[in-house]
């Protein structure tokens, strides 16, 4: 009876598929560390593997392929040639090869391929010997069919088809042999087949498992609305009760009903006290297996970061071969685990931002000698767990985002006004390159320069991924991006709140903290509101004014306020709202496509009581609250405005700060600590430094002293801005050349301006 082998075939796809990637792993590996012999073993046995098991299934082009890769890394293997660029070329060639042809396998359709080029390339990279592959494709198309190579099968160094296979060449890991094809001598040295610890579940059947748990959490959140209401009806039949008791001892000519209805009343309430009990009991339990079915479930579809990440390193080393460039990518917390539907939709967005750091961002070798740096550049691509989300950094060395390009464009396209440009701080300036068809590129190329990316990018982690994108840059100091992303779409933490009599809700992880402020702690900066927290001024909105509800325009009944405090990345914005209802954990039904373009409200999601309640979108809210500016007319005109530049770690702070100063026509810069604001003052001259105290790599002391031994600022007036307010930090101060020192605790738009016109008028 003849073998019917196509259904080993998907099982070959897929253990083909993972040498592939242990290929080209170890390929890029092999050009940092060449001499690392276990990685030139596992390549080896890959290319070993998918040759024999390529052989069985009868795939003859894949099996040429592979053996003369196997050839090669033999060769580099015994030492008989030594690790090249030119070497790993060809090898990468051979594996994109047998990955189209797998490709093809998988998708059920014939190998045509005539592969016989790339496998007198690899033949001849097996003895040192390298061709360009525009010669190697001028020999093959001038030879004739007589003369094309002959099929490697039959090369002198392999035994014919025919011949019996070695015991050892021919066990394949994952692809058992059927009886038929078993030697008795293979037989006997084949281990026992153990059973397998895992299997193939089908990502439908996962998906649809994980959507019945998300339902089964939203039922629980009804369950316990439930029982919220046996517990009012109780409490009702006891007032009842007692209103009855209470009519039974003060009528005495009633004719024994009022007794019966006590009677009635009482076995009614005492029905319904044991129904709560057992209900909460029950609900307890049910919410236990509950909370540890959703635990499991989503783990089941919990996959590593590397599943993405171990793909990138392939595509940096060709791209910064193709320009030219050196540059050198490592990777740090491959194993923080994430939703899989999250690792499909984020593995776009990343290859966007890769491109962008090896094209825009990392200099040309000699540009990076030039300017003092390593010949090589460094991307760093790391992920971490925090606070209930997954962060995400990628990083590069390079020149940083070039601010005057930006602004350029940007009135190139009108995209702004002039005088709007002039007022953007440089976190709202570097925003600007997610608007659709925005690039600072001079020349369109098949790696950017289209206008197209970097939308995508924001749209995916934002909208796709309820995420939020932050971009850090310093010019001749490389580009950070951070991305924040919620572990799992399926189920979410959320907090519902109520602001003028609406329900609203917002997912946990955007939210620090959550405190109550006397009303009299709020400061006014110009037109809007803000806290003092710790070591920062934070924006505050009432969210009824943020959504433009018909409210009361931030006016409180309560003297204490109720703030949440959200982030998305570096920036913050207290939420004052009237009650937290709950904390609960919701499925976040997406929003209908009519719908989309809400930048506010990210889905919505269904209350115990059948309520469609809106999920506020973080990012949105921030960037709505925004919109609401600071005054910026000038209080006074200025005649050549004083330069100033604003020192602080704290975005917020220095950003209230530096509106306030502009507002009354000064030319504000800003440092986010103590090192950059010395490299600021070397490039330009200020009238006047305000800085805080408390900063990394450089403190606010420190950069006073070191400012005050410069004698272009030895006379400059400099103010401290701190939450530091012991007599011994004030008469630091002082002592390190200070002219003045504000406490936090103390600071108002009026006190730092009284200030700042003292000292520079």
């Amino acid at each position: 009876m003849a073998l019917d082998m196509a259904k080993f075939l998907a099982r070959f796809v897929d253990e083909a598929r993972d040498h592939i990637h242990k290929l080209n792993e170890g390929l890029v590996r092999l050009e940092k560390h060449p001499e690392d012999v276990e990685t030139i073993n596992d390549v080896f046995r890959s290319a070993h593997t998918i040759k024999g098991s390529s052989r069985m299934m009868k795939l003859a082009p894949i099996t040429e392929v592979a053996h003369q890769m196997e050839d090669a890394l033999g060769a580099l293997r015994e030492k008989k040639i030594c690790h090249s660029r030119d070497l790993a070329d060809v090898l990468f060639k051979g594996i994109d090869c047998i990955t189209g042809m797998i490709d093809k396998v998988a998708a059920g359709q014939q190998l045509d391929e005539d592969t016989s080029a790339l496998c007198d390339e690899l033949a001849k990279a097996a003895v040192g010997q390298f061709v360009s592959a525009e010669a190697a494709a001028l020999a093959n198309s001038a030879a004739s069919p007589e003369m094309s190579p002959r099929p490697v099968a039959e090369d002198s160094t392999e035994k014919p088809e025919a011949a019996p296979p070695k015991p050892e060449n021919v066990p394949v890991a994952g692809l058992p042999l059927p009886d038929a094809l078993q030697s008795p001598t293979l037989k006997e040295n084949t281990p026992t087949h153990r059973p397998s610890e895992s299997i193939r579940v089908n990502a439908q059947k996962l998906d649809e498992l994980i959507r019945l748990m998300g339902e089964i959490v939203s039922n629980q959140n009804r369950l316990k609305q439930r029982l919220s209401d046996v517990r009012e009806a109780e409490k009702v039949a006891r007032r009842n009760t007692d209103l009855a008791a209470h009519l039974e001892r003060i009528d005495a000519s009633h004719n024994g009903n009022v007794s019966e209805i006590v009677r009635s009343g009482r076995s009614l309430h005492l029905r319904l006290k044991q129904l709560s009990l057992s209900m909460r009991d029950d609900a307890n339990l049910q919410e236990l297996l509950t909370s540890e079915l959703q635990e499991k479930a989503l783990m089941l579809r919990m996959v590593p970061l590397s599943t993405v990440f171990d793909t990138l390193p392939r595509l940096v080393r060709d791209l910064s071969r193709s320009q030219g460039k050196d540059v050198d990518l490592v990777i740090e917390g491959g194993d923080i685990g994430l939703d899989k539907k999250m690792i499909e939709k984020i593995g776009d967005p990343l290859v966007h931002m890769l491109r962008n750091a090896v094209d825009h961002g990392t200099e040309s070798p000699a540009q990076r000698l030039k300017a003092g740096k390593r010949a090589q550049g460094t991307i760093r691509l790391s992920a971490s767990y925090d606070a209930g989300s997954v962060l995400i950094e990628l990083s590069d060395d390079g020149s940083g985002i070039a601010l005057d390009k930006i602004r350029e464009k940007a009135l190139q396209k009108k995209m702004v006004t002039e005088a709007d440009l002039h007022a953007m701080a440089d976190n709202e300036l570097t925003e600007l390159i997610f608007q659709p068809g925005f690039s600072t590129s001079a020349i369109i190329t098949d790696i950017s320069g289209r206008g197209v990316g970097m939308d995508v990018v924001r749209k995916n982690i934002v909208e796709e991924l309820k995420g939020s994108i932050k971009i850090e840059t310093k010019t001749g100091g490389g580009t950070r991006f951070l991305i924040r992303l919620p572990m799992t779409l399926a189920v979410m933490r959320v907090l519902l709140v109520e602001a003028y009599g609406a329900k609203f809700a917002i997912t946990a992880h955007y939210v620090t903290e959550i405190i109550r402020i006397p009303e009299s702690e709020i400061i006014h900066v110009l037109n809007r509101k803000a806290i003092r927290l710790r070591e920062e001024l934070i924006p505050v909105a009432n969210l009824e004014t943020v959504l433009n509800l018909p409210g009361n325009g931030g006016a409180s009944s309560s003297s204490n306020l109720l703030v949440l405090i959200t982030r998305v990345g570096s920036e913050k914005l207290g939420l004052i709202v009237d009650t937290l209802l709950d904390e609960e954990d919701m499925v976040i039904k997406s929003l209908p496509p009519h719908m989309k373009n809400i930048h506010i409200v990210s889905g919505v999601t269904i209350s115990g009581r059948n309520e469609v309640i809106n999920i506020l979108h973080v990012p949105g809210l921030i960037k709505e609250a925004g919109k609401t500016k600071l005054a910026r007319a000038p209080a006074k005109e200025r005649v050549g405005a004083a330069h100033i530049l604003v020192v602080d770690d704290s975005v917020n702070t220095r950003e209230i700060e530096k509106s306030i100063l502009e507002a009354y026509g000064y030319d504000v810069d800003v440092a986010e600590n103590g090192l950059e604001a010395v490299e600021k003052t070397r490039e330009k001259q200020y009238d006047l430094v305000i800085t805080d105290v408390e900063m990394p790599r450089l403190d606010g002391f420190s950069l006073t002293e070191r400012l005050r031994a410069d004698d272009s600022y030895r006379d400059t007036p400099i103010i401290i801005v701190t939450s530091r307010e012991t007599d011994e930090d004030k008469k630091r101060g002082i002592m390190v050349g200070a002219n003045a020192y504000i406490v936090k605790g103390a600071f108002d738009q009026t006190n730092l301006l009284e200030t700042v016109q003292n000292l520079i008028g």
